[in-house]
């Protein structure tokens, strides 16, 4: 199965780290510290995603030097780099229209899911896209105030203290069948959401895919000192069994 791993990001909100550094090489752990795109390439790896496209753009010679060819971690690696940001699926352009359902995701996040069960679900329910989910809960530190605009916009019709609401969003996590790339132009930029409500809008059935897991985005400061915690106190649960590849390859990394 082939994956593309998004990893040309500049990373910003976690400067002044990422000045020198790309994010996909942001380490995770105290005692024995590994890169974020370490961690998803053993986890691509332990799924059966043995063919994997990392598309680069900042500070692109890092990551290459790092990863190599992909041997140690159980993959075959090869590397598309923009030369312009092209955007979350705007980069999906560097690479052949595929044959078969592809997993892209993000090089930036700490999650158990399982990509298998997510590209299975996919082929069964006969998606044209599926996007991983996350339930997320978002707190509201004020008073809101509510109005009847139609009415009269300085009338308090409702007053709730510190509300909690829920919401699904977006792990960065998709797998796209082959026609999600009749859809963009090459050289054009384009947001994965974008990408997703053109095939929406269009027919193409778009499904969601949830599961029990732990998931995060690291993409500030706060997030990234979490993960570390995290994958310190549960390496196990993201890594399994790093000791058995289930890929071989020819020459050495």
């Amino acid at each position: 199965m082939q994956a593309v791993l998004l990893a040309g990001g500049k990373g910003t909100r976690l400067r002044p780290f990422t000045h020198v550094f790309p994010k996909p090489l942001m380490p995770l752990g105290e005692d024995d510290p590994m890169p974020i795109i370490e961690v998803v390439l053993r986890q691509l790896a332990r799924f059966g995603f043995s063919d994997v496209t990392i598309i680069t753009g900042y500070l692109t010679e890092l990551i290459e030097a790092f990863c190599g060819n992909g041997k140690k971690f159980g993959t075959r690696l090869d590397y598309r780099r923009e030369v312009t940001p092209l955007g979350t699926a705007g980069g999906l352009t560097l690479l052949e229209r595929p044959t078969e359902p592809v997993l892209v995701i993000n090089g930036d996040i700490l999650t158990t899911l399982d990509y298998g069960a997510m590209y299975e679900f996919h082929r069964e329910r006969g998606a044209a896209a599926t996007v991983a989910s996350y339930p997320r809960e978002v707190r509201i530190d004020f008073g809101v105030l509510e109005f009847d605009d139609a009415d009269d916009a300085h009338v308090l019709t409702g007053y709730r203290e510190k509300p909690e609401y829920s919401f699904q969003v977006s792990m960065g996590v998709y797998i796209l069948d082959p026609s999600a790339w009749d859809l963009l132009v090459p050289g054009e930029p384009l947001p994965m959401p974008n990408l997703l409500e053109s095939m929406r809008k269009q027919g193409s059935p778009v499904h969601c895919f949830r599961q029990d897991c732990y998931w995060l985005d690291i993409g500030r400061h706060d997030d990234y000192a979490t993960a570390n915690e995290i994958f310190e106190s549960r390496r196990a649960a993201f890594l399994g069994d790093m000791e058995k590849p289930k890929l071989k390859i020819g020459r050495d990394q």
